[in-house]
This record gives structure tokens, sequence and C-alpha cells, in this order.
């Protein structure tokens, strides 16, 4: 995952409206969005190579997204899957305090990472690039390959083009998918110096990015409302920008299960 934007105990009837885009290379294989068979409470993309996902919730709605932090520095070869993070999180019923504090003393064996973590009524934050975990605060907040809300352009332009739409008593879905689908790039001067060289960060500038070999693969809207109703819609594309499918998917939950 590469961006993730979402408004956190801001809207009346939402406890979390969460929308992203997964960048990834295109020949690397997938599942798309579905409830696993493994784990029947697990709704989440999978990736076929480690196992893991990059966002997902549970029936319960325990939920959880990653994002890679860009230190092209810093890369391990043998590092652990990152997507492991959250498959064991929504597999787990560990609090997501704790499981963010156990997640902090390993966190030094994987390549860089941000790692949410989250039930209905709080989200946890942590990177392997800082030394700290909070309990993210109420508001709207972004995440790309830094830290939690660093002003990149993708952050900045994202969060501007979605408040007025997370504002609104009626979440307009196609509203969103087309900000997460903006290609713009922005002004070269804005873009940050991540050590992967100018053309890169060009390439990984806008939103939703696009080239022969990587790019944005799938987008993502999760909301939570709070009667416990979760509706996840995500959108898969080709390395051409076509869209290729869609998968949605809503369920309820309340004190008494599932609803």
């Amino acid at each position: 995952m590469c961006l993730i934007l979402f408004s956190f105990n801001e809207h009346p009837d939402y406890t979390l409206i969460l929308a992203a885009n997964r960048d990834e290379f295109f020949n690397r294989p997938a599942k798309p969005l579905e409830f696993w068979e493994d784990e029947p409470s697990v709704l989440a993309g999978k990736d076929l190579i480690g196992g893991g996902t990059w966002l997902g919730v549970t029936r319960s709605i325990r939920f959880a997204a990653i994002t890679n932090f860009r230190d092209p520095y810093e890369l391990k070869n043998n590092a652990p899957t990152r997507g492991s993070l959250v498959r064991n999180f929504l597999c787990s019923q560990i609090s997501p305090e704790e499981y963010i504090k156990q997640i902090q003393n390993a966190g030094h064996e994987y390549n860089g990472f941000n790692l949410l973590v989250g039930e209905k009524d709080k989200i946890w934050y942590y990177s392997n690039h800082s030394s700290s975990i909070f309990n993210v605060p109420k508001g709207f907040h972004g995440l790309s390959n830094h830290l939690l809300n660093t002003p990149w352009p993708k952050i900045t332009t994202g969060k501007a083009k979605l408040k007025p739409i997370f504002s609104q008593p009626e979440i307009d879905i196609e509203a969103v998918f087309q900000v997460l689908g903006d290609n713009s790039s922005p002004p070269p001067d804005s873009l940050p110096d991540t050590g992967v060289g100018t053309v890169w960060e060009r390439i990984l500038a806008p939103l939703f990015i696009h080239s022969a070999f990587y790019g944005t693969r799938c987008s993502s809207l999760l909301t939570i409302k709070r009667t416990g109703e979760v509706m996840f819609i995500e959108r898969t594309f080709s390395s051409e920008k076509k869209m290729l499918l869609q998968k949605n998917f809503t369920f309820g939950y309340n004190a008494s299960g599932l609803i």
C-alpha cells in the first residue's frame, strides 16, 4: 500500500472512512478482495508470494493497513514480508495497543513500514522508522511512504479533495474513486527526496501511479458506521489503468454479533 487517506471519528454517522491505493509491481501475483477460506472472518486481498495483505477488516470490526516506508538505503534482502503484520493482527484477538507493542519489539527485523491497526473506536499507529507508538487522534489523516501526516503532495492534495466528500451525509462512492484515480503530477520542486532519483520521484508522486511495470494495482474504500455496518469496495486495475474488477462487500456487527 502506498496511499491511505482516512477520516476517524469526525463524521456523525461513521467512525471510519478510509480510501487507499495499493501500488505494486504488476507481475507480483495477488488475490482480490474476498473472505479468506482459511480465516473466514477476514475480508482482504492477499499477496500470493508472502501470504500477507495490505488492507483488511474482520467480521468483528478489527482492521489493519500498512504502507512501505521508502528508504532504498536500508533495504534488507531477507526481511520477513510486511504484509504478515496486517494478516497476523486480523487473525488474532489481541488488542490493537498490545499488538503494536509486540511489533515494536520486532520492528527492526522488517524493511521500513507504517502500520495502522484498529477496532471500531480506536486506531494505533507505529512505524519502525520512529521510536514511538501512539493512539491516532480524531481527525483527517494521510499516510504514504513516510511518517503519518507527512505533507507530501499526494497527501495534501488527496486530503484537500476528499475532506469535503467525507463530510457529506452520505459518501459519494464514485467521487472517492475519482480522487484515488488522479494521476496528475505535482510541480517538480514540491517532490520529496527519498533517495530513488528524480525520475522515480516523479513516477511515484501522483495519487494514482501509472507506469508499464509498476503502479496502482487496486483502489479501496472502507467505511465503518457507528451502527456497526461495514462497507468495503475494491477496484482492481491493469497496467493500462483499465479497471479489471470491482468487489463489493457489506456486513453488519453489533454487541450481539453479526446483523
